[in-house]
Formats: structure tokens, sequence, C-alpha cells
């Protein structure tokens, strides 16, 4: 039977996929670098597991000899994912992780032809980030095929941050914006426009953030100017427009560390209730160059859900070896249908 190792399996949103996996018919190894969190995790689901770190290409390479599909938890993956994919490509493991990061969708593009090379499949972005906004870019440019511009926005009925998206978002403080201009990726400040959406009855105010997709929906779609929102309130954009005033400070080692510090007295996550409570919201628009536009909107279960699912789901292709080889996001590799089949998710055109 092949095998599925979840690595970080400690992280609120490995949790989450660990309890999902039986509904999958996957019973995965976990991994991480914390013997005793491991160690305990591994005796409540009766799981095998292992204990290493990812400073030792060498380490982590062993560990991997005879595991088929890595499922790749722990961030922020800025700092995790290159060695990590690394051995995938050195003991042809296929590659997936839950990152939104457009740093390691980059990596993860300059490393395919590698990946091609040793016959795996390298795949981030197995979750929220960014499986229904990359089907949204899929699905709009099916509709659209001499698009030229694409525009996706995501927001929630609720908010509620895991501790990893909360700590990977304050190593990102102080950063510029981004935004694909002309096929190129372009900074811009934070928050540097605005944008009032229909994601259902009533329009919300939504901001630029460099969301993965700024990276992901060039490859899935081809489409050169790319730009992602997200719903904010009116105080939020304020304060996001105020931080360039003290983006030295945030940038600072000392700022980040007192504000994970606060992030850990935190709760890991939304608890069951809060998730089941919220759903997700989707927006998508094309635009080609006579000016004629294509909108749509998706509704779906709360996102830390959506990431367990999605992640499960395209592991088991994976271990079913139906894994493109090479560097691969989400639709370009499953079609822009993948996400409809999360039960819950809705998808329509906008009548303009």
């Amino acid at each position: 039977m092949k095998k599925l190792l979840i690595y970080g399996a400690n992280g609120y949103t490995a949790g989450l996929i660990i309890r999902f996996s039986d509904n999958y018919g996957i019973k995965p190894i976990i991994a991480g670098r914390n013997a005793e969190k491991i160690e305990a995790i591994a005796k409540e689901y009766e799981l095998e597991y292992k204990v290493f770190d990812l400073s030792d290409l060498d380490v982590i390479e062993n560990a991997l000899s005879d595991i088929d599909v890595v499922l790749h938890c722990a961030g922020p993956f800025m700092y995790t994912a290159k060695n990590m994919m690394t051995a995938c490509i050195n003991t042809k493991t296929h590659y997936l992780d839950i990152t939104g990061e457009i740093t390691v969708f980059e990596r993860g593009a300059r490393m395919g032809e590698a990946a091609k090379e040793a016959g795996i499949m390298l795949m981030p972005g197995t979750g929220f980030d960014v499986v229904p906004t990359d089907c949204m870019a899929a699905y709009l440019k099916e509709q659209m095929p001499d698009a030229t511009h694409l525009e996706l926005a995501f927001g929630a009925t609720k908010t509620g941050l895991s501790h990893g998206t909360a700590k990977t978002m304050v190593e990102n403080l102080g950063e510029s914006g981004a935004i694909r201009k002309e096929g190129k990726i372009t900074r811009v400040p934070i928050a540097y426009k605005t944008r009032k959406i229909p994601f259902g009855k009533k329009e919300l105010l939504t901001v630029t953030i460099p969301w993965g997709d700024v990276s992901t929906a060039w490859y899935t779609t081809g489409i050169p100017n790319i730009m992602t929102y997200m719903a904010t309130s009116p105080a939020m954009h304020k304060q996001m427009k105020r931080s360039k005033y003290i983006n030295w400070l945030l940038k600072t080692k000392w700022m980040k560390n007192a504000l994970k510090k606060r992030i850990e007295k935190r709760p890991a996550g939304p608890d069951d209730e809060r998730r089941d409570s919220t759903r997700s919201l989707v927006w998508g628009e094309v635009r080609n160059a006579k000016g004629e536009t294509i909108q749509a909107k998706m509704v779906g279960p709360e996102g830390y859900t959506i990431t367990a699912h999605m992640a499960l789901n395209i592991a088991r292709r994976a271990l079913n070896d139906h894994a493109p080889k090479g560097f691969q996001t989400p639709a370009g590799a499953y079609g822009h249908e993948l996400i409809l089949e999360m039960e819950g998710v809705q998808r329509e055109l906008i009548e303009l």
C-alpha cells in the first residue's frame, strides 16, 4: 500500500486533515519535530509516526525513503518548503503543501523541471490557498479565452485564523503588496487598491493583498494581468494604509517575536462550531482587450474545512498515480471542477 506522510502534524490544519483522513480511505504516517506532541497524536489516532526536523537534507531524505506522497503542513513555508521540496525530488516522492505564499509557488515553478525529471508532482497550495480561487480562475478563463485581465477576491461570513496562518502573516508584515502586470510579478504598496465586490446580495469592501494566485493563476490560465483582493472593514483598510509609516518597526525581529507570543495565547484556530457556521466567499472577473467582462461567484464551507478536504482529495489522487509530473497548480492539474467535488460548494456566473 502506498504511503502518505503528513509533516507538521501537530499544527491546527494538519489536525483537521488527520481527523478527516478516514473519509478518504487514507491512514497517514504523521511527522514533525516535536517528539512529545507527535507521539501523542500518533497514539490518539493509532498511526505510525516519525520525528525529524527540516534542517538537514540527509535526515529528511532518509525519513522519506519509504514514502510515496508528502503533505507538508509546517509553515511559514518560506522557511520550510525548500528543503522538503528538494528532498522529495531526490527521493522521487510527490510533494503537496497548504501554502498561500507567492515566494513558495515561484520556487516550486523554478524546481518544476527537476521534479519532472524525477517523475514526481510538485504542487504547493492544495488548500483554501489556492484551490477555490485557482478553480475560479480556470473557470473564468474557459468562459473568456481571450481574457487579458483577471481579478479574484475572497472573504468569509465570519473570521478566525489558525496560529500558523497568523504567524505567516506576521512574517510578511512590513513587506509590499504584489500584482501580476504583463506577465511579471510587480511589487505595489499594501492595500493600494480597493473595490466593492458583489459576493452575494450585498457588496463588500475589498482591498488588494499579495494572495497566492498572483503566482498560480498565471500558470493555470496564462492571463498576464492579475490582482487579488480580500474582504475587509473600512477600519482595517485604514490601518493597512497607515502601516506604511511604521514598516521599519513591523519588519524588526523584536516586533515579530512579540506578535507571535500574543498569537500563541489565542485558540489554535476556529472550533468546530465556528467552522460549521462560517461560509467562504470567492469572486472573480475576467476582462478582454475589448473591455468585455465576465464575473462569477462561489460560496462554500469555511476555509480550513476546504483546506483539509481538498488536501486529502489531491493526496488520494497522488497516491492513486493521478499526479501529472512537474510543477502543477490544482486547477491546472485537475480542472476547474475540482472545487465542486467539495460538498456544499456552489458556483455561478453573475448577470451583469
